[in-house]
């Protein structure tokens, strides 16, 4: 089964983001990945609601939209409107995370959750049936093109064991430092979704990178 690819627009040229965009749409890509920072819950801003709005005007694949901000449950709505298909949350933002989740699916997009580095994929066994996703960050969230954290094999293949044993169905997202190299051993792993930024708006030929990675498993 071919891996779910989602190039993440942050590292995307902002400055001819509707071009950007419609070489997603042209592509190999099956989702958008959109990061939104806060510069409370992570080290950084970049970007909200109207840009997202933007995006959604010009896109035709789904949007996939990673929340990495305090408070999510303030703004699960309005990131509907702006055109979101999947919403995720961090589990270290959401004391109340299955209300939150609950929230997500009352407003018709599949819910996620992410966990950071440091966060146990052992404390969603109690929430593993309720959400779609897992994004498991290989990085520490805030900044693009960082260096890929190899424990992350490790908790990507421990996410998959507590998927099966609890016969959930949710999928298994990672993002940060995907490459040539890392997603091969990542699927091998159980990943069924690949974040990949710098390493598809960077690359000479995006497109042919983006139909790389959807390739590697075949």
């Amino acid at each position: 089964m071919k891996p779910i690819i989602a190039p993440s627009i942050l590292a995307a040229d902002f400055a001819n983001l509707q071009t950007e965009i419609e070489l997603l749409n042209q592509s190999a890509a099956d989702w958008i990945h959109c990061d939104i920072m806060d510069g409370r819950f992570v080290p950084n801003i970049s970007f909200g609601l109207p840009v997202l709005q933007a995006v959604h005007k010009h896109a035709r694949k789904p949007l996939d939209v990673h929340l990495m901000i305090a408070d999510p449950q303030l703004y699960i709505e309005q990131f509907q409107k702006a055109g979101a298909n999947s919403i995720t949350v961090h589990y270290e933002a959401c004391p109340h995370l299955h209300r939150v989740i609950e929230q997500i699916k009352n407003v018709d997009c599949k819910a996620g959750v992410a966990l950071n580095p440091h966060t146990p994929v052992a404390l969603l066994e109690d929430i593993i049936n309720d959400v779609d996703l897992v994004l498991i960050m290989s990085v520490n969230p805030g900044f693009g093109g960082q260096k890929f954290i190899p424990h992350t094999y490790t908790k990507v293949a421990a996410l998959r064991e507590l998927i099966q044993s609890k016969n959930a169905h949710a999928l298994i997202e990672v993002d940060g430092g995907v490459n040539e190299e890392t997603a091969p051993l990542l699927l091998e792993q159980g990943a069924n979704v690949l974040v990949a930024g710098s390493f598809v708006f960077q690359a000479s030929d995006p497109l042919q990178t983006i139909a790389n990675l959807q390739n590697i498993a075949s």
